[in-house]
């Protein structure tokens, strides 16, 4: 592992706990190892292996989150996202591939919503109009995927857009309506999700023609 990738781990171990670690894998459960450290210890961990490590670069980046994720403890995969979100900068649409195999792997909201509201959004939005294009496709395919995670991630996306009050809400509604009629498109993975967007949305004023209320 690299000397980054011990840093954090051995910081989110030292900010563990068993009493947190029980508790988190008897709501979770998943099949992923917990050390019980909490979200701020994660958030603090990677906020300090930037001060020690300045000035990582794309490759780098990248690397040491799939370092960090590879390994299924769910505060190491949640520093992964972490560290992303604090470099979404860097990020662009030949990413997604990366970020694609993530939420395949997570299957947790803790971990999906992350991924899709802060990293992948973000990203897409920066995306100058020909990349835009490119990352809008990938997406639209992550809707038609048999993956419920992954077309939760699809609708949850454009999440920080549509709160600010911009976002594509025609080409939300036809993602929505693709994802919610794949096998199982009416589960609660989906449904939960895309009522939060459209609850968000409302609340900034941005009227999406979808025709589900949230609730």
């Amino acid at each position: 592992m690299s000397d980054a990738g011990d840093f954090v781990d051995a910081a989110l171990q030292r900010e563990g706990s068993w009493e947190r670690a029980e508790g988190q894998q008897a709501r979770l459960g998943s099949g992923l190892r917990f050390y019980g450290a909490s979200v701020g210890a994660v958030r603090g961990a990677i906020r300090d292996a930037g001060r020690r490590y300045r000035g990582l670069a794309h490759d780098e980046v990248t690397a040491l989150s799939s370092e960090l994720w590879v390994v299924p403890v769910f505060e190491r995969r949640l520093a992964a996202i972490v560290l992303l979100q604090s470099n979404v900068r860097l990020l662009g649409n030949s990413d997604l591939t990366r970020l694609e195999g993530f939420v395949r792997d997570a299957r947790l909201a803790e971990l999906v919503d992350p991924l899709a509201v802060d990293v992948v959004g973000p990203l897409v939005e920066a995306l100058e109009p020909r990349d835009r294009a490119r990352a809008d496709s990938i997406l639209d395919r992550w809707a038609q995927e048999d993956d419920a995670w992954l077309r939760r991630a699809a609708l949850l996306s454009p999440l920080r857009a549509f709160r600010a009050g911009g976002g594509d809400g025609d080409r939300f509604a036809q993602r929505a309506r693709t994802a919610l009629a794949q096998p199982g498109g009416a589960a609660d993975v989906l449904r939960d999700a895309l009522s939060l967007v459209l609850r968000e949305a409302a609340k900034a004023g941005h009227g999406l023609p979808f025709p589900v209320t949230a609730g």
